[in-house]
């Protein structure tokens, strides 16, 4: 089962850190993604740029509207994600549990939805994706 989980965390605190600090937190990322890697787990990852470059899109009606920044004012930003084919969210939670930003913000974890698992009726057949 595919699952995507995302990093959250306060990218103010970038301002504050050393090359340093920030060489460390790569290098943590780096052995991280070996990691997933060589367990076969690893699908696919990326790091965002700050949240200052997005751009949100809505439409209304027939208007498409745009803001810059992102969707929600909240003191976490999303940051990057990695997609993992884990057996089960329990192996999930564990890598989750396991990467470097875990430590100073929050990893979401949510399974990729299974569109083989959901009917024509629009509901979810399988536990597994509704958990």
């Amino acid at each position: 089962m595919k699952y995507l989980l995302t990093i959250y965390s306060d990218e103010s605190q970038w301002a504050q850190a050393t090359p340093q600090d920030l060489q460390d937190m790569m290098s943590a990322y780096e052995a991280y993604t070996r990691e997933i890697t060589e367990a076969g787990v690893m699908l696919g990852g990326e790091g965002l740029s700050p949240s200052g470059t997005s751009t949100t899109v809505r439409v209304r009606g027939d208007e498409v509207l745009t803001s810059d920044g992102p969707f929600a004012e909240t003191r976490e930003q999303l940051g990057g994600y990695y997609l993992l084919d884990c057996r089960d969210v329990d192996e999930a939670i564990g890598w989750a549990a396991r990467m470097p930003g875990a430590r100073y913000g929050a990893i979401e974890v949510r399974p990729v939805m299974d569109y083989e698992a959901v009917g024509a009726d629009g509901e979810i057949h399988s536990r597994e994706v509704a958990r």
